[in-house]
């Protein structure tokens, strides 16, 4: 259990990384972009911590020469598509996404084409290929916003979450065609061990990121984004709570309300399951070595990134 006391400082390990990679940020011009997910110091070296809808504006009006992407490869894609000119960093090659990989491009064009007509709307968690296909991208910030945003009239497919898409689906009265995907963290959470939590802890409040099962979700006294959730914890006069995502972002509620508790919702196995993998896959070492030799970096062909960057402009468009 996560209690209301912060990480001990910095080792002096971790003090000189954090030393060698401030300087290099300085050498190159470079900013350090992190998801919420990613390790606490990660977070605390970033110069841009937030979810996806969030980084993305950052990544398309930062000056920096070098995008640094702390965080998992449709990410640093997304970056990269909004910064051609830029050199953009991923500390692991291997990160990758659960929930991309659940969409095949070339499955994905023929479910396309057996639905014509149809205005693909996709969540940001997909590859550069399925962004390339989209006509609007959308995070879970920003998705009812936008969707409510479409005529009634026009049919819309609604890609690659399912949960996520049943959750907008719901929300907005629309009736969407889902691709069936799904996150392997958020669809791992135990609804019989969540509500043996609650039971634990009566006077504690269950959020829930829209990615997670249905089953899940019913129990949740308050569901949002990634930054939806911290923001409530906030704000709420509550000082407990049971939070069904990807723990990574307890380290910023900590930091925020110290003196509030947190509690990751329990997987259904006994492992460390509500952890994405490909997220910790990233570490110091790997980030301050990614900005020492300028690589692994990130590169698509520019056929992909015109086509993807399209839907993208106009989710930033349709979210001001």
């Amino acid at each position: 259990m996560f209690t209301t006391t912060l990480k001990p400082r910095p080792t002096n390990r971790t003090h000189d990384l954090f030393s060698a990679i401030n300087e290099l940020k300085k050498k190159l011009n470079a900013v350090v972009l992190a998801h919420y997910y990613q390790d606490g110091d990660i977070q605390d070296i970033a110069d841009y911590i937030g979810d996806s809808l969030e980084l993305s504006r950052k990544a398309a009006t930062t000056s920096a020469d070098v995008i640094v992407f702390a965080g998992v490869h449709f990410m640093a894609e997304t970056a990269k598509i909004l910064n051609p000119d830029k050199l953009v960093l991923l500390p692991d090659l291997d990160a990758g996404c659960s929930l991309a990989d659940s969409c095949p491009p070339d499955q994905f064009a023929a479910f396309k084409a057996a639905h014509p007509g149809h205005l693909v709307v996709s969540y940001i968690n997909c590859s550069a290929e399925i962004k390339a296909l989209s006509d609007i991208i959308c995070t879970s910030s920003n998705a009812v916003k936008i969707i409510n945003q479409i005529p009634e009239t026009q049919p819309i497919i609604f890609a690659p979450d399912r949960n996520l898409g049943r959750y907008v689906s719901e929300q907005t009265g629309r009736n969407l065609v889902l691709w069936q995907g799904s996150c392997m963290v958020h669809e791992n959470f135990s609804e019989k061990k969540l509500v043996e939590l609650k039971i634990q802890h009566p006077t504690a409040e269950i959020i829930a990121h829209p990615e997670c099962e249905p089953a899940v979700l019913r129990h949740a006294d308050f569901i949002g984004s990634t930054s939806a959730l911290l923001n409530y914890t906030q704000n709420s006069s509550n000082q407990k709570f049971i939070v069904a995502t990807e723990p990574g972002i307890i380290h910023q509620m900590q930091k925020r309300v110290p003196n509030k508790i947190f509690i990751p919702a329990p997987p259904v196995n006994n492992c460390a399951c509500n952890e994405c993998p490909h997220m910790r896959l990233n570490t110091l070492e790997k980030l301050y070595l990614a900005m020492e030799n300028r690589a692994p970096e990130i590169t698509m062909s520019e056929e992909i990134r015109v086509a993807a960057l399209k839907p993208i402009q106009r989710m930033l468009e349709m979210s001001i």
